[in-house]
């Protein structure tokens, strides 16, 4: 089956620090930008980051900057969201997509949803003050 799954959310206290991961299955992330959004309740879904496969490039959205790193495995097959100093207002479920390349991801369009074919099933982070 070919999918995208999330894991590492988790319950964390303020100011602390997960480092998620997005793992395709039945397929590679090669030839893909690979993003992270995130959907707090009641809010529109943001997008956080995202990566090239083809060669590494990232961006983030200017509110992520500084606290959120995006990398990926060797292999290809695993997308890494490190988030430090998090804040009760990261909460939310947080999602991994892949869009087909070649897409320019740097101003923004890297984190054009609509872009983004498939999705994960989302993993929950709550942080708590």
């Amino acid at each position: 089956e070919v999918r995208l799954v999330e894991s590492g959310g988790g319950l964390v206290q303020a100011g602390g620090s997960l480092r998620l991961s997005c793992a395709a299955s039945g397929f590679t992330l090669d030839g893909y930008a690979i993003g992270w959004f995130r959907q707090a309740p009641g809010k529109e879904r943001e997008g956080i980051s995202c990566i090239s496969s083809s060669d590494g490039s990232t961006y983030y959205a200017d509110s992520m900057k500084g606290r959120f790193t995006i990398s990926s495995d060797a292999a290809k097959t695993t997308v890494y969201l490190q988030m430090n100093s998090l804040k009760p207002e990261d909460t939310a479920v947080y999602y991994c997509a892949t869009a087909p390349l070649p897409i320019t991801i740097s101003a923004g369009w890297g984190l054009f949803a609509p872009f983004y074919t498939r999705w994960g099933q989302g993993t929950q982070v709550t942080v708590s003050s």
